[in-house]
């Protein structure tokens, strides 16, 4: 992974710069959908994460 870019070749660097910088900026995106499915995830089930209560719970049989 750790490629040396031989001597003189400038292109190269701007190439792996441009890609750390791709890189970098995919990973923030990806941290921020996963931060909002989880927000999602936690205001559809309820802000203790337990879920709506059902009614086949102990003390409500019929």
């Amino acid at each position: 992974m750790n490629r040396k870019s031989p001597p003189g070749n400038g292109k190269s660097d701007g190439r792996e710069e441009r890609l750390k910088a791709a890189l970098r900026a995919n990973l923030s995106r990806r941290k921020a959908q996963g931060r909002a499915r989880a927000d999602e995830e936690q205001d559809r089930t309820g802000q203790d994460g337990e879920g709506a209560p059902s009614d086949t719970g102990p003390g409500n049989e019929e």
